[in-house]
């Protein structure tokens, strides 16, 4: 077996992996900065190396073949360890680094970066990117290093800290609680029941809780992210259902009001990332320092 042929250079690859990821020949020259005819002409050149078709003309677009789809699936894993490694041979070097994290919106904005000149006054050679996402996150696809997110604890493949339990705590505005003494369970179950569309559940742990009838719920919009829902709720359109570390100041400053105590959620929030980005010199540095914060 000629090893040159298993070993593409790195410019094919990178061109085939970005015209992978994006399907596109023009967008992968976009992110490039190459012209569509020098991606297309290095495509080619690696189709010819491994004596396969990675792509088929469908009009004017391209799409991956079948040996193309699974290739690009194990480049990008393997793109994505060289990635992790080069940048922890440079933390090594500068005794600071980067981390790439990403987390949910509203718990960054509201937990974490309150927090975070902490981390830098420790560790002042560091730089943390951050970077909003909602759901899955592909490491392999996406340069992200590390993720904070809730869950059940159960992500395959990936390494996994719990932080913190979540309790969630439902809110309303003081106008719609206004000539109420204690507004509580009974009059929760007139108020239009707004959610966040990653716990669509919540509501139904809330009145299973509290040991109402679920038939008395009065299902409301959703929302993406809970800073909306924050807002439709201080707006008056209905009730909300949050993590209690979310509404902190909204609560201290009275533009919410708190109906009765907070339930303990199914999820916990969790650190997670690949098994390959665990010797990260930032990594390890952020997590010691992210599990001290939880624990307070």
């Amino acid at each position: 077996m000629n090893y040159r042929r298993l070993t593409p250079s790195m410019s094919l690859l990178l061109v085939f992996e970005a015209a992978a990821r994006h399907e596109s020949y023009t967008r992968a020259a976009q992110e490039l900065s190459l012209s569509q005819s020098a991606v297309s002409r290095q495509v080619q050149t690696l189709e010819q190396q491994l004596g396969i078709g990675l792509f088929r003309r469908e009009g004017r677009t391209v799409k991956l073949t079948e040996a193309g789809r699974r290739y690009a699936a194990e480049l990008a894993a393997a793109l994505g360890r060289i990635r992790a490694a080069t940048l922890q041979a440079m933390s090594y070097q500068s005794g600071g680094g980067v981390l790439r994290l990403a987390t949910l919106p509203t718990f960054g904005s509201k937990w974490l970066l309150p927090r975070l000149q902490g981390f830098y006054e420790e560790h002042p050679g560091t730089t943390v990117h951050i970077h909003s996402r909602i759901g899955h996150i592909d490491f392999n696809a996406e340069e992200i290093d590390a993720a904070i997110t809730v869950g059940a604890g159960d992500w395959p493949g990936l390494t996994a800290h719990r932080l913190h339990n979540e309790f969630l705590i439902a809110i309303a505005s003081p106008e719609a609680a206004q000539g109420l003494k204690a507004p509580g369970t009974d009059w929760m179950q007139t108020q239009l029941l707004l959610t966040v569309a990653s716990n669509q559940n919540g509501w139904a742990q809330w009145f299973s809780h509290y040991g109402l009838d679920h038939r008395a719920m009065k299902a409301g919009p959703s929302f993406e992210l809970t800073s909306h829902l924050v807002q439709a709720v201080r707006a008056g359109i209905g009730v909300g259902l949050v993590p209690r570390a979310l509404v902190d100041d909204e609560l201290a400053h009275a533009q919410l009001v708190e109906i009765c105590e907070p339930i303990e959620s199914e999820r916990s929030y969790y650190l997670v990332y690949p098994p390959r980005n665990e010797t990260l010199p930032t990594l390890q540095a952020f997590g010691r320092w992210l599990a001290r914060q939880a624990g307070r």
